[in-house]
């Protein structure tokens, strides 16, 4: 069992994703390579840590990214947050993996049936209100939702919400002076991705 240690070499984002859906993979075929008991993989960690990427997720429950990416100790820093949204608090984590734990691979990872998505959907097309801070958390969210057609079915118009979200946070990150930064010096590759609920399979956007 591999442990990524802080003496560990740097691995590229291109490698990073690879490792992702590999092991998104392995769990999809019912192989699992890591076990939730192994944890004497800690000790090699007490000193430090290099994840090989970060994950700005959603706080669902059905969508562990340490459980469909079949990932270890040490593989991954996490963000998770309702609707997996960028606040200046999420800013400031991702922030912090860049500029301390270095992780070249950045994901935005959405879901099928985002509870979040749905909720700002219907305050945006049917002016559903919802209890204030549940209103400011989707208050981040409805800018990337214009996109959406309300011409399309249910279904389709959902799926294409959860994908304009995901993107919607990753172009705030693109914008914001560090994204910037670490964009225009080649240390960071941002990716979107979404995860079936049914199946755990994630599908990378383009």
């Amino acid at each position: 069992m591999t442990v990524h240690s802080g003496n560990d070499a740097p691995v590229s984002a291109d490698d990073a994703l690879d490792r992702l859906m590999e092991g998104n993979a392995r769990f999809l075929r019912g192989e699992p390579r890591f076990s939730r008991e192994a944890k004497e993989v800690l000790a090699g960690l007490t000193k430090g840590q290099r994840p090989y990427a970060t994950i700005l997720g959603c706080s669902d429950s059905r969508v562990p990214p340490e459980l469909i990416f079949d990932v270890g100790f040490g593989d991954l820093f996490i963000i998770r947050v309702a609707g997996n949204v960028v606040s200046p608090e999420v800013m400031g984590s991702l922030q912090y993996a860049g500029t301390h734990l270095k992780t070249p691979l950045f994901m935005v990872l959405g879901h099928e049936g985002c509870g979040a998505v749905q909720a700002a959907l219907a305050a945006k097309f049917k002016g559903t209100q919802e209890r204030s801070r549940i209103q400011l958390l989707l208050e981040n969210i409805l800018p990337g939702l214009d996109e959406v057609d309300m011409q399309l079915p249910t279904q389709q118009q959902m799926e294409r919400a959860v994908e304009a979200n995901v993107r919607w946070s990753m172009r705030q990150i693109l914008e914001s002076p560090e994204g910037r930064m670490r964009l225009a010096e080649g240390h960071m590759k941002l990716t979107g991705a979404v995860c079936e609920i049914a199946t755990g399979r994630v599908r990378l956007l383009t």
